[in-house]
């Protein structure tokens, strides 16, 4: 079970918040003093991303999304206002939109990954790699961790935090993670809702989110793709929190 976060619970339009794989739900703790004055928020502690459930692994995007329909349809009526996921968050609210189990006005992908559509051998030795890569960075001095994240955006305090969060990530929750956030299956029969959707992607990641862009593209006709200038991966609610509230607010509204 995932332990489940809300703040706001009086307030009647109901967002719910997906974090990103390799940090904890806190990454979004600049955005949820602005939010809850005027939303319910619901952030889940994804499997093996929980520090108050150090002992826990990744489990699976069908596990996730299984438990949080669960808990939308017995808490929200199988409704809510806005689903918001950045980058594997992304990838959940993307499989929940193709299952079509809970109602939404609203759904933000930032960033969100989408499957490799590459034959499995390769999507596995791309793992193999990712794996690598994050488990150096798990025992990585933080002066090698500031040689690979931007001085001018981000502080020590900021290396230490991922720092801590590496630390406390199993490795298999960093192979079943990186894994599976490129390679999760959707349902043969995808449902197309006719909510509003917006894939949100940094002017400096373009590139890199090239292939989820066209991937969203032919399975959501209807998503709009709005590019944030100057931001890379996954910074919009870290490095410019009162701009994204903003943003959500009159998407809300």
């Amino acid at each position: 079970m995932m332990t489940i976060h809300e703040f706001g619970q009086n307030n009647a339009k109901t967002v719910v918040m997906f974090h990103p794989l390799g940090v904890w739900w806190d990454i979004f703790e600049y955005v949820i003093p602005i939010l809850e004055k005027d939303y319910h928020l619901i952030i889940p502690a994804l499997p093996g991303h929980d520090p108050d459930r150090p002992e826990s692994d990744y489990t699976s995007m069908q596990e996730i999304t299984d438990e949080m329909t669960d808990f939308l349809k017995d808490n929200c009526s199988g409704h809510v206002d806005c689903l918001y996921g950045c980058s594997m968050g992304g990838g959940l609210v993307i499989k929940l939109l193709a299952e079509g189990k809970i109602r939404t006005d609203l759904a933000i992908i930032d960033a969100g990954m989408t499957q490799y559509q590459l034959p499995k051998p390769i999507t596995y030795l791309i793992g193999v790699r990712d794996f690598m890569m994050t488990m150096l960075g798990k025992y990585a001095s933080i002066k090698m961790l500031a040689s690979v994240f931007d001085p001018e955006k981000y502080s020590q305090e900021d290396l230490l935090y991922v720092k801590n969060v590496l630390k406390s990530l199993s490795a298999r929750t960093i192979w079943r993670g990186f894994y599976e956030a490129n390679n999760y299956d959707l349902p043969k029969d995808i449902v197309r809702p006719d909510c509003r959707i917006q894939y949100w992607y940094g002017d400096e990641e373009k590139d890199a989110r090239g292939w989820d862009i066209d991937f969203v593209r032919r399975t959501f006709p209807n998503a709009e793709f709005v590019e944030n200038a100057g931001q890379n991966h996954a910074e919009f609610f870290t490095l410019h929190p009162e701009e994204f509230c903003r943003r959500i607010g009159e998407l809300m509204t």
